[in-house]
C-alpha cells in the first residue's frame, strides 16, 4: 500500500472519508439511498409527465387528489413568495438609489422587471430541452456508446453525476442515471452538443452574477448595520471616519460569516435562495408598499410589521425544516400548515407583517405633514414637477 500510485491512494481516501462516522450517519445514509432508489424505480423516475403541471390527479383517487391540491398550492404559494420578494430584495432596492428622480426610479424598475422576465421565462425552456435530450437521445443508447459529456462529469464529482448499468443489459435507461440539478445548467452546452468552452463561458457568466449578488447583499448589510443600527442608534456622534471603519469591519465580519455557513452545506442551494426570498417578501414587502400607498403608515408600525413577518417566517421554518430542526433541538412534530412547504413560509408572514403594520400605525401618532408630502411626491412626481427635492423639508 505504501507504494500504491497516487491516485489510488486520494481514491481510497475520499472512499473512507465517505464511510459513515456512526450509527445514526450510517441510517442516515441508507434512508437517502433506499428513497433514492424507490423514486428511480417509479415511471419517469418518478418526475412527472411533461404535459401535468402538478403531481397527483385531480380525477383520482382520494390519496392523487390530495397530492395534486397539496402540490398546486406549494406552486401558488412559491410563486407568490418569488414574486413579492423580488420586490423588496435590499440589494435590488439599493440600486434605485442611484437614479436622480421618481420618473427614471420607475423606468428603472420597468427594465430590470424586463430582464427578470427573460430570466424566468427561458429556464423552463431549457430545462424542457434537456429533458427532451435525455429522453429522446440518451435512453436506449448503448453504454459503450455514450455521449463523452457524462464520462467527464463523472469524474469530476460522481455525486453530481453517476451512471449505472443496473440490470447488466448494455442499454442505458433512465432509472439507471443519477444527475444532480446543480450541474444541469454547466453541462447544457455539452448535451445539446457545443464545445466544452461554452460550459466554460457559462460557468464564468454564473461566477460573475454570483459574486456581484454576493457582493451587494454584502454591502447591503453591512451598510444597514454601520449607518441604520450603529450611527443613528448606538452612537449618532460617531465621525463619518469612524463609520466607515465599522461599515468595513462588519463586512469582513458578515462575509466570514456567511462562508462559514455555507461551507456547512446545511441544506441545497435551492432551499437556501427560496428561503432568502421569502424572508425578503414577509419583512419588506409590507413595509414598502404601505410606505408608498398608505400616507398614515408609521415608523413604529414598519419596524413591527417587519419584525412580525420576518418572526413568523423563521419560526415556520424552524419547526418543518429538517436541519433547522436538528440545529434548534426541534422536538415538536412536523406540522405543515395546509400542506406548505418550509420553503414558501413566506405566504404567511406577508399578511401577518401587514396585519401588524396597519394595527400599530393606528395606534401611534401619524407622520408629519412634510413626511405625507413626500409620499405624495413619490407617488405623483408631476404634481410639483420631478425636479422636487426628494427629501423632507
Amino acid at each position: 500500500a505504501a507504494n500504491a500510485p497516487a491516485p489510488e491512494i486520494a481514491a481510497a481516501e475520499k472512499a473512507l472519508a465517505a464511510v459513515p462516522k456512526d450509527a445514526e450517519a450510517a441510517k442516515t445514509a441508507w434512508t437517502a439511498q433506499r428513497a433514492s432508489a424507490n423514486n428511480r424505480a417509479n415511471p419517469l423516475a418518478n418526475m412527472p409527465r411533461h404535459a401535468q403541471q402538478f403531481a397527483g390527479d385531480p380525477n383520482g383517487d382520494e390519496k392523487a387528489r390530495t397530492a395534486f391540491d397539496t402540490s398546486r398550492r406549494n406552486f401558488l404559494a412559491l410563486v407568490f413568495c418569488l414574486m413579492l420578494g423580488t420586490a423588496a430584495l435590499p440589494h435590488i432596492l439599493m440600486r434605485f438609489y442611484t437614479t436622480p428622480s421618481v420618473k427614471q426610479a420607475r423606468e428603472s424598475v420597468t427594465w430590470s422587471l424586463f430582464f427578470i422576465f427573460l430570466l424566468y421565462f427561458t429556464a423552463p425552456a431549457l430545462a424542457v430541452l434537456v429533458k427532451y435530450e435525455v429522453f429522446n437521445v440518451l435512453v436506449g443508447t448503448p453504454f459503450d456508446k455514450l455521449p463523452a459529456w457524462i464520462a467527464a462529469w463523472s469524474k469530476v464529482d460522481p455525486t453530481l453525476l453517476t451512471v449505472v448499468d443496473v440490470n447488466k443489459d448494455g442499454i442505458f435507461q433512465l432509472a439507471e442515471m443519477t444527475i444532480g440539478g446543480d450541474i444541469i445548467v454547466l453541462a447544457t452546452p455539452e448535451i445539446g452538443g457545443l464545445p466544452y468552452v461554452i460550459s466554460g463561458m457559462v460557468a464564468a457568466g454564473g461566477l460573475a452574477a454570483a459574486l456581484s449578488t454576493a457582493d451587494g447583499l454584502l454591502l447591503t448589510i453591512a451598510n444597514a448595520l454601520s449607518h441604520d443600527l450603529y450611527y443613528k442608534m448606538i452612537d449618532p456622534n460617531a465621525s463619518a471616519a469612524r463609520r466607515v471603519a465599522i461599515s468595513k469591519a462588519l463586512l469582513l465580519v458578515v462575509a466570514l460569516a456567511a462562508a462559514w455557513v455555507a461551507a456547512q452545506k446545511v441544506a441545497d442551494i435551492l432551499f437556501l435562495v427560496g428561503a432568502a426570498f421569502s424572508f425578503a417578501a414577509a419583512s419588506f414587502f409590507p413595509a414598502l408598499v404601505a410606505g408608498i400607498f398608505w400616507k398614515r403608515a408609521t415608523k413604529w408600525g414598519a419596524v413591527l410589521g417587519m419584525i412580525s413577518g420576518l418572526g413568523i417566517t423563521g419560526y415556520y421554518m424552524v419547526m418543518n425544516q429538517p436541519w433547522l430542526r436538528k440545529v434548534f433541538e426541534v422536538q415538536a412534530p412536523v406540522e405543515l400548515w395546509w400542506g406548505i412547504q418550509p420553503i414558501s413560509a413566506g405566504i404567511f408572514g406577508v399578511p401577518v407583517g401587514f396585519a401588524v403594520l396597519i394595527l400599530v400605525s393606528l395606534v401611534t401618532p401619524a407622520p408629519k405633514k412634510e413626511i405625507q408630502e413626500l409620499i405624495d411626491h413619490v407617488r405623483y412626481p408631476d404634481l410639483r414637477g420631478d425636479a422636487l427635492n426628494t427629501q423632507a423639508n
